[in-house]
């Protein structure tokens, strides 16, 4: 985690940086009366924040062996935390599933089966994310957009496919045989001895992905979180007065996503989320004042379902340093 905050905090600088030159490029008193005339619009895209949320808990909770020792709003609650984590300090944007594999074992889940659920939640998310982006670059060549837009979008697309490839490699069979390579290249295991439970992630791991009928609900409901998610785009720009299709909306919240999903370095993807949603919605017309206020109520979604998640983070770990200080 420390590194994981050092990398952030350096990262997260620059993105300030961007962002606050894209507000004065963009004039902050233009921006400002975009946010501005969302008023009650705001409560449309929080309510859907708070459904994609729920509905990405739902998928990693689907994950877990059956019976599971923990419930479903437990999961989600957790999730809500791992989205609290990753959106709102200044950790790169995975630091919050380190979060969530710990919190799991205070339902007394092992430690190993709580990374592994982790991980490949995490796959499962990234490639859905994939198949989501896949459908708003059909649909963004459907409406005949730009080629060099499409011709960029495509390639950031492909390049996913082998990080994608490469990351559920390492969770199979030749992952592990690649790892004990490496650890007992550098004698690792026996300074630490890891590799117990490096075996234990693996089968973990092997578990759950011999539950291919939970694995496949898992990816249904995670698609559906995306396409839910639509919704912030569409809210927003019609009460913003400049309302948009959900073909269009559809492009936008995909790809912006995408985006998000490649600056996972830097804490919240400021910076980039709004340098993207301004070329984005510059396609569809919409003024680069305007796409940088829809950004600013998207943080502002952030913080307002983030902030309980962390308020909850405090309790459940007060409550777990009081519970070990018993006697």
């Amino acid at each position: 985690m420390g590194v994981l905050k050092h990398i952030g905090g350096i990262a997260w600088c620059v993105g300030i940086a961007v962002f606050i030159g894209l507000i004065l490029w963009s004039g902050y008193r233009e921006v400002g009366s975009a946010l501005i005339s969302v008023g009650w619009g705001l409560l449309f895209v929080v309510l859907t924040r708070i459904a994609t949320v729920s509905v990405a808990g739902a998928g990693w909770w689907t994950l877990l062996p059956a019976p599971s020792p923990v419930a479903l709003r437990t999961a989600v609650l957790i999730r809500f935390i791992r989205e609290a984590v990753n959106s709102l300090l200044p950790f790169t944007q995975v630091a919050g599933d380190f979060v969530g594999a710990r919190l799991l074992t205070f339902w007394a889940v092992p430690g190993p089966l709580a990374g592994a659920s982790i991980i490949i939640d995490v796959l499962v998310q990234a490639a859905t994310l994939f198949l989501f982006t896949g459908l708003g670059l059909a649909m963004l060549i459907a409406l005949g957009a730009d080629e060099t837009v499409v011709w960029i979008a495509a390639t950031g697309l492909a390049l996913a496919i082998p990080m994608l490839g490469g990351f559920y490699f390492v969770q199979r069979e030749s992952g592990r045989r690649l790892f004990y390579f490496v650890l007992n290249s550098l004698n690792l295991d026996a300074k630490w001895g890891v590799l117990g439970t490096l075996d234990a992630v693996y089968q973990s791991l092997a578990g759950i992905y011999a539950r291919r009928s939970n694995l496949a609900a898992s990816t249904q409901v995670h698609i559906l979180g995306w396409l839910i998610g639509i919704g912030e785009v569409w809210f927003a720009l019609a009460w913003m007065g400049h309302p948009v299709s959900i073909g269009d909306a559809l492009v936008i919240e995909s790809l912006t996503q995408a985006v998000r999903a490649g600056a996972f370095m830097i804490p919240s993807a400021i910076g980039a989320q709004e340098a993207g949603l301004i070329l984005l919605c510059g396609i569809f017309g919409v003024p680069p004042d305007e796409a940088l206020a829809l950004s600013l109520i998207k943080r502002a979604a952030d913080v307002i379902v983030g902030v309980p998640g962390l308020i909850a983070l405090q309790i459940m770990e007060g409550g777990r340093l009081a519970a070990n200080a018993r006697p």
